[in-house]
């Protein structure tokens, strides 16, 4: 399989001295492969001809592997002129069910390098899985496209191999052989190397994210990550005063603020906000849950600067049904614990506003904010007399009567909303009937407005009712991670050690886990955001529930089912809308299951 080629000597004198911040490029194997196909698709039934590959490392050339293979199909005449591959030379060949599991032999355990990778790898991956043969997490290095980031007009014409190779005086010269130009794509990645070494990048990960557009100053700040851990948690970047300008999180800490300093992380905003930071703390966390939620605390605690989002969770609005004689909706800014039924939270007025005019739509109870007695004498307002109210002020309506729109009502703000989606849905077709496309679009973002409101409040509400879920899922370790959840509230976050007694663990976590009280109303004990975290965690594959104190339900016929409409209907929008202008949108709740 395997034809012993004798390699060309180094070019590539030993890499200088340099932080150990990752893993240095000295110290990786590439494996640098090309291959020569039939046609430029795997997928549209073109076939590989030949594999060639170069196993380097420290800019020594340690072993080659070249193979024909055969395609079993004619190779196109241009093909074979452009190549030199006939049909007779790959008739003896092997075919692709036995070259394929050579060449990941050999190349196992390396970083794979290809110039314009994803057509190698492409091709490759493609027989993978046909062959129903799991393929290697390799990490991948596309040399054209990192030489698009460092070569300009002047140095060369274009990023093609054979321009490249010229540039840096390749030992040998790329001939449509897949050999050769594996030869020539190596000494094309070196010549990279020793360029980005001048502008301080020594390691994979620098090598894997970098951008020309990181400015020296960020560069020269890549000491800050040095302390940090390869571990999921959360980051803080501080001032030389120590304030917190931004907080993040990562499953890999070390790598991720790593990446401000070489990684092609653009955004003018961020670029300020390194030149302004002196050192970078990190928290490491069991679990990806728990540094999802911590961070979410932090930029509540510390409201960073450079955090745009999360940092007022206390700024949240709720319709609220209130508790009087005559209830009417109202809009409120806490959640008390007056027994009063609640919607929400909503992160914007303007949303909250949408939602109750959808329900004034729907319900005709009393939308002034005067305190009735039990028995009012009023004159009417101009709704009562559009017949948009029932105007229990002038006794037009008996508590009886006004009491059953409020069941309604409420039973629409708990448990289903049929009665709001029916009657939106009809004044929506009314309008459209009527050429009226503005008013419909009006009536229908009210809708969605109310459903996404519905089913977030009916899900959090259903999970802060309980006391206490334990959860746990087997991660990719292997290992398993394990989730203590109190009223809605993150308390407590582990992974079973290697040997450990299961029962054990689970009970030790439970007895140290934060002792979290209940919150008045459907709200939970912690902010949504931290909640709708856990919940989504909860929702994941794999969930195993260990404990719940308490009854965790959903309405059967609750808001969340008329959802996946609306939402592809948003999506819609979004896709019609220019990309700057998406961020003005609101996100959609996830589709009903």
């Amino acid at each position: 399989m395997s034809n012993a080629v004798q390699p060309p000597p180094s070019r590539w004198e030993v890499q200088r001295s340099f932080d150990e911040l990752g893993r240095p490029l000295r110290d990786i194997t590439f494996c640098v492969v090309d291959l020569e196909t039939t046609g430029g698709s795997a997928a549209g039934g073109s076939m590989i001809t030949e594999i060639g590959a170069v196993k380097v490392r420290g800019g020594e050339i340690l072993s080659e592997f070249q193979t024909l293979v055969n395609p079993h199909d004619q190779i196109p005449p241009f093909i074979a002129v452009l190549t030199g591959i006939t049909n007779s030379m790959v008739a003896d060949a092997p075919s692709i069910d036995s070259a394929l599991p050579a060449f990941l032999e050999f190349a196992a355990g390396c970083v794979l390098v290809a110039h314009n990778a994803p057509f190698d790898v492409g091709f490759l991956k493609h027989f993978a899985e046909q062959q129903q043969r799991p393929w290697p997490r390799f990490e991948v290095l596309d040399t054209a496209k990192l030489a698009r980031r460092v070569i300009t007009r002047d140095d060369a014409p274009n990023c093609k191999l054979s321009s490249l190779a010229v540039l840096f005086n390749a030992t040998t010269t790329p001939n449509h052989r897949a050999l050769s130009d594996a030869r020539a794509t190596v000494d094309v990645l070196h010549g990279l190397m020793e360029r980005l070494g001048n502008l301080g990048v020594y390691t994979l990960e620098e090598l894997q994210t970098f951008s020309a557009r990181v400015s020296s100053t960020q560069r020269k700040k890549r000491y800050l990550a040095e302390s940090l851990p390869h571990a999921p948690g959360v980051y803080l970047f501080r001032d030389e005063r120590d304030k917190v300008l931004y907080v993040g999180t990562s499953r890999d800490l070390r790598t991720r603020v790593r990446s401000y300093f070489t990684a092609s992380e653009t955004r003018s905003r961020m670029g300020e906000m390194v030149r302004l930071a002196a050192k970078v703390t990190g928290i490491e966390c069991a679990t990806v849950l728990e540094a999802q939620v911590r961070e979410l605390r932090l930029i509540a605690e510390h409201k960073p600067p450079y955090n745009r989002r999360s940092r007022f969770p206390e700024k949240m609005h709720f319709v609220k049904l209130t508790r009087e004689p005559w209830p009417r909706l109202s809009l409120v800014r806490r959640v008390l614990d007056d027994d009063a039924d609640y919607l929400g939270p909503f992160s914007s007025r303007q949303t909250a506003e949408r939602s109750l005019a959808a329900l004034h739509e729907t319900f005709p109870i009393r939308q002034c904010t005067d305190r009735f007695g039990v028995n009012p004498s009023r004159s009417p307002c101009v709704l009562a007399e559009m017949g948009r109210c029932l105007a229990p002020c002038d006794g037009s309506t008996d508590e009886t009567e006004y009491a059953a729109v409020v069941d309604r009502l409420r039973s629409t703000l708990v448990r289903n909303p049929d009665e709001v989606v029916e009657t939106i849905n009809q004044r929506m077709n009314q309008l459209a009937d009527d050429e009226r496309f503005e008013e419909a679009t009006v009536h229908r973002d009210r809708l969605a407005s109310f459903l996404r409101a519905a089913a977030r409040t009916q899900r959090l509400s259903a999970l802060s009712r309980c006391r206490e879920v334990v959860a746990a899922r087997r991660e990719d370790t292997g290992r398993w991670s394990v989730h203590v959840v109190r009223h809605g509230r993150l308390a407590a976050a582990g992974v079973i050690p290697s040997g450990m007694d299961a029962h054990q663990f689970v009970g030790d976590l439970r007895a140290s886990a934060e002792a979290v009280a209940d919150a008045p109303g459907p709200v939970p004990a912690a902010s949504a955001e931290e909640s709708e975290k856990v919940l989504t965690w909860l929702e994941s594959e794999g969930i195993r529930l260990v404990e719940v104190d308490g009854e965790w339900t959903c309405p059967l016929g609750g808001a969340r089912r008329h959802l996946a409409l609306h939402d592809a209907v948003n999506q819609s929008r979004v896709s019609l809308v220019p990309f700057d202008d998406r961020r003005d949108l609101a996100p959609m709740h996830q589709p009903a299951r």
